[in-house]
């Protein structure tokens, strides 16, 4: 455990696919004794399927992981360790509402967001939201590295959108304190100098807004 201290009791993770969130929640938690929340997408059974026919599985690909990470915020929340100094979570339930506006249908992301609008009102929202940017081509490869062979046909346009869903999101919240961390030139996982960097911009006290950080 550092001697550090974070200026925050809950902290969200964010960014494209293969961004390194997990990575970075992880580390963060051992660092500085958080309670560390990982998102159980491995349990999801039409992740798989959802690469291989989008148009098919997107809807109950969408609405199964709402439920999944509704379900685990609520529980993790509700039950503060007080033994841990914070929470990080290597993502921020909005990424429902995010990936379904890029993956669905009009009609279905209508009736998805009166569903997520619902129950979003109960979640509580992190204190400090930290988004990872990376471009296609390392996304790509870091996808390629980790192995996952259902990732392995995700197409450079699906990243694309993802993460152009993400920018717009991120724009409209105008009372969250965001880190937008562009990642491209430094190694966090591997690198030390590289990490202490990132944990600097982390570790300080922001106003709400969006923060920009390029290494």
């Amino acid at each position: 455990m550092r001697s550090e201290n974070i200026p925050y009791n809950y902290i969200c993770v964010e960014g494209n696919i293969g961004a390194g969130k997990t990575s970075l929640a992880s580390r963060l938690a051992e660092d500085f004794n958080g309670k560390l929340i990982l998102e159980q997408f491995e349990d999801n059974p039409f992740l798989p399927k959802f690469y291989q026919d989008q148009s098919k599985y997107a809807f109950p690909l969408e609405l199964s992981f709402l439920a999944s990470r509704y379900q685990q915020v609520k529980d993790q929340l509700s039950t503060m360790d007080l033994f841990k100094s914070f929470i990080v979570s290597d993502y921020f339930i909005d990424k429902s509402l995010i990936f379904a506006h890029k993956t669905l249908s009009d009609d279905e992301f209508r009736l998805f967001k009166r569903l997520f609008n619902i129950i979003i009102s109960t979640v509580p929202k992190p204190d400090l939201l930290i988004y990872l940017y990376v471009d296609i081509e390392r996304l790509q490869h870091n996808i390629r590295y980790r192995g996952r062979t259902y990732e392995q046909s995700i197409e450079d346009s699906y990243l694309e959108k993802i993460q152009s869903g993400y920018l717009d999101y991120l724009r409209q919240l105008s009372e969250t304190r965001i880190l937008l961390l562009d990642t491209n030139n430094i190694d966090f996982v591997g690198n030390q100098k590289d990490y202490e960097k990132v944990l600097y911009h982390i570790c300080k006290d922001y106003d709400p807004g969006i923060y920009r950080i390029v290494f």
